[in-house]
């Protein structure tokens, strides 16, 4: 099931994936940035690391790797990542991820 169109409809991020791989939309507040994904291909994402985060698989499906142990997240999971923490993820075509981040500024929106 696609998000509603209220959150369609919100901004989209400039994230470092095409379009045509993860679809965003964002609500920005002044202590956090809610991101809504949507993957229409398998995406890889590097280890990296930044602020804390905090997210949920909604719809599909998702490996996490974090702090060198990898998870494989089913709809409903959720992970609290702690600022500084090393992780990398794989997510799959058709999942639905939120993620929110403490870092409201992490990604610019898209105008």
């Amino acid at each position: 099931m696609p998000y509603p169109i209220f959150i369609q409809d919100q901004p989209s991020l400039d994230i470092p994936f095409p379009e045509d791989a993860v679809t965003t939309s964002a609500v920005r507040s002044d202590g956090a940035l809610v991101i809504f994904l949507h993957v229409h291909k398998d995406v890889e994402i590097p280890e990296h690391q930044h602020g804390a985060q905090w997210g949920t698989l909604v719809q599909g499906g998702l490996e996490l790797t974090l702090d060198g142990r990898t998870r494989h997240c089913t709809p409903g999971d959720s992970w609290d990542i702690p600022a500084g923490t090393p992780h990398a993820a794989k997510l799959k075509a058709g999942s639905l991820v939120i993620d929110v981040f403490e870092e409201p500024d992490r990604y610019p929106l898209k105008l």
